[in-house]
């Protein structure tokens, strides 16, 4: 790879969600702003590797694809109408400077980023649609990375896409932030979305890179928005709570080469004090609204018993394993169960978590989740059957999809 193609990928990954977002809000289709957007990128490519990378790159992008748009409306027989508009703004982008360009990126309540999102998880749509299309144009997920966060085939995912830009095509749904009880109505599924954004930062589905701190970063950015946008929401504060401690645990999840570090083996030394503290405010303000806890908030206060032990032998395992009960009783799902395996076997013994194991092991939705075998092989560890321990690792391994985990799983079978 050269040196310019390596940043292209670079520049692509920090600014493809800006770029699709703000040509959605200038063309009003996400699915024609997506499709510009790769227009620009293969225009960068040819052209970066000769001429350099530009002093302003996401603004090359935008501005480039903005005339590719002028030249697509042209060819539609809109030009007249939309000419205007997009010649505008192209040009207004070409002018800017970088601070001028990121300042308007982050500008709160009219931030391109938060309302694609909001689009993106429009009622019209399914709730599968919603999360499928915004980590497509937020986070720059592939269908495959999608289809792996779902459980779900790849096809079916694919689908899904096509039908959601199709959606929000033909019923021209506006690319704003909206407001007062629609703004409640739609806020949680775009929590939901926000999350899996993070979750794919965090524990990257593919690739080299265990961790994506660039989606990571983008998450608790919006997630915090968000929470300002609906101060009375808990699960609002309850996700920003949750992505705070989570995130604050970075540094210390990947070794000297890259590898996972698992959680009971990390320095909490290395630990970012800072974002600890603002996740416990934010559980705090989830806990001190009206109502019980929600997953989020939940999920959060699971966080907050690892943030609060110093030592990994310290933590309150039985507060754990009842957190999660109470999280099985509101969020039922197969991968709820399988961390509350992990807890199980922590507070009373790894057998408690293999009776639970063994009673979710045939669902469906984990067949092919290379984190069943994983967690079976961690507690059959811990209970002295090693040989059975390393096959089930080694099977894992095989189903991982993550360079950096399979390589680790690979270790602890010992092969």
């Amino acid at each position: 790879m050269s040196d310019a193609t390596g940043a292209i990928e670079a520049v692509w990954r920090i600014e493809s969600a800006r770029l699709v977002a703000g040509l959605a809000r200038t063309v009003g289709d996400v699915g024609l702003a997506e499709d510009l957007a790769q227009d620009a990128l293969v225009a960068a490519l040819e052209k970066w590797p000769q001429a350099g990378v530009p002093d302003n790159p996401g603004g090359w992008l935008m501005a480039t694809a903005k005339n590719r748009a002028i030249d697509r409306f042209r060819r539609e027989a809109t030009y007249e109408r939309k000419r205007e508009e997009v010649a505008r703004d192209a040009g207004a982008l070409f002018a800017m400077e970088r601070s001028d360009f990121e300042a308007a990126a982050d500008d709160e309540i009219g931030d391109d980023l938060l309302a694609l999102i909001f689009t993106c998880c429009h009622p019209l749509l399914s709730r599968e649609a919603r999360v499928a299309l915004t980590l497509r144009l937020l986070g720059g997920l592939t269908t495959p990375e999608i289809a792996r966060a779902f459980l779900a085939p790849e096809p079916t995912v694919a689908q899904r896409l096509v039908r959601a830009k199709r959606t929000l095509r033909e019923a021209r749904v506006p690319l704003e932030v909206p407001r007062d009880a629609e703004l409640d109505e739609r806020l949680p599924s775009v929590l939901e979305v926000i999350y899996l954004v993070f979750n794919e930062g965090y524990a990257a589905s593919a690739g080299e890179d265990w961790v994506r701190t660039d989606l990571c970063e983008e998450a608790l950015r919006l997630g915090r928005i968000l929470a300002e946008l609906a101060p009375a929401g808990p699960e609002a504060h309850g996700l920003v709570a949750l992505m705070e401690i989570q995130a604050s645990r970075s540094g210390a999840r990947r070794g000297p080469d890259g590898e996972p570090v698992l959680l009971l083996e990390q320095d909490r030394g290395r630990w970012d004090p800072l974002l600890i503290v603002r996740g416990r405010r934010a559980l705090e303000r989830a806990e001190a609204l009206p109502g019980p806890l929600g997953p989020y908030g939940l999920q959060a206060a699971i966080a907050a018993c690892h943030a609060r032990a110093i030592r990994a032998e310290e933590t309150d395992w039985v507060r754990i394993a009842a957190l999660y009960e109470a999280l099985a009783q509101i969020a039922p799902s197969p991968v709820v169960e399988l961390n509350r395996t992990v807890a199980l076997g922590m507070a009373f013994g790894p057998e408690a978590g293999l009776e639970l194991l063994e009673r979710i092991e045939d669902d469906p939705a984990l067949a092919q989740y290379h984190l069943l075998p994983s967690v079976r092989g961690d507690l059959l560890e811990k209970a002295g059957r090693r040989e059975e321990a390393a096959s089930e690792f080694r099977k894992a391994a095989t189903l991982a999809t993550n360079a950096r985990e399979r390589k680790f799983l690979l270790r602890r079978a010992g092969g």
